[in-house]
């Protein structure tokens, strides 16, 4: 990585168009006085029959194309006096390859969501997952709609939290950016029980004692993050359903949702989990991606926590 631009947000440059994703690190490397990385990884050990008819140098060249075309839109959109560079990275798979190139020092990792049918993702997979699961610093999915400051309402910031307790990198990380953004802070947890089962054995009492409980589990963990929190109008909620389903429509009126990686119960655990991979997949702003074992440099502080939060 450039000297000349520590800290930056890194951007993981594909072949498909890169506005959203621009325009994004641009605000947000605005935001945290840094400047922004384009990286691009040539990957040249694809398989397949039209291999054969593409050689080493023109999967180099159409890399440079893709560089150079999302450098072009960077250098119109990120402020005078904050470095814009790009490093192209030959060889090799491309998500240890965009790992690599952000290492531990930058902001986050920036790639832009492509709207692809279920069938085309199994098929591909899923660049912004397997980058997600292995980079030492935030990552943010943002999709290839996505615009910032369309949509004629107030800004909000929503954040996901399953143990509470356990949750302060996580909030931390979307109490800054609620700042930032001057936007409300909004905070999800959901409970429930399998289907069949929950309203035999929960009453609408014990629905509401679930809920206040979950509540003031929450507000404990906020009252921690005190000193963060004056100037960052918060709203709470604790209500029963499927994590991923709630999730999924708090982003269609969120500027920004926060959540935590998974823990994994095996060393060779994943990292994700099905509701970060369902959110990663279908939501409709960008997703914010914390490792609620390390701490980011500019957005989660320098604390770290005892454990992870999984919504």
């Amino acid at each position: 990585m450039d000297e000349n631009n520590p800290c930056p947000v890194v951007v993981a440059v594909g072949h498909d168009p890169m506005e959203s994703a621009v325009s994004f690190a641009a605000n947000e490397a605005a935001r945290s006085g840094c400047g922004v990385h384009l990286v691009h990884v040539v990957h040249l050990l694809a398989q397949g029959p039209e291999v054969a008819l593409v050689s080493e140098i023109d999967l180099e060249r159409a890399g440079r194309l893709a560089l150079n075309h999302a450098l072009e839109l960077a250098r119109d959109q990120v402020g005078e006096g904050s470095p814009v560079t790009s490093e192209l990275v030959v060889g090799g798979p491309v998500v240890p390859g965009i790992v690599a190139a952000a290492g531990d020092d930058a902001t986050m990792i920036v790639l832009e969501h492509r709207d692809l049918s279920r069938a085309a993702r199994v098929v591909t997979r899923s660049v912004a997952s397997g980058v997600a699961a292995h980079a030492r610093v935030p990552v943010v999915s943002v999709p290839s709609s996505w615009a910032e400051g369309t949509y004629g309402r107030a800004p909000t910031v929503t954040v996901g939290v399953d143990v509470a307790d356990r949750s302060g990198p996580v909030l931390r990380a979307a109490v800054a950016a609620a700042r930032a953004r001057g936007a409300v802070l909004r905070v999800i947890h959901t409970w429930n029980l399998p289907a069949g089962y929950d309203d035999i054995i929960v009453s609408p009492e014990e629905t509401t004692t679930w809920s206040d409980r979950a509540n003031a589990e929450i507000q404990a963990a906020l009252d921690g993050l005190a000193e963060d929190l004056p100037d960052v109008p918060v709203q709470v909620a604790a209500q029963r359903g499927y994590a991923a389903d709630v999730l999924l429509d708090a982003s269609r009126a969120s500027d920004l949702l926060v959540m935590g990686r998974h823990d994994p119960l095996l060393p060779m655990g994943s990292h994700l989990g099905p509701i970060v991979r369902a959110v990663l997949r279908e939501a409709r702003c960008p997703v914010l991606l914390v490792d609620p074992e390390r701490s980011g440099r500019r957005h989660l502080g320098r604390d770290r926590a005892s454990g992870g939060v999984a919504v």
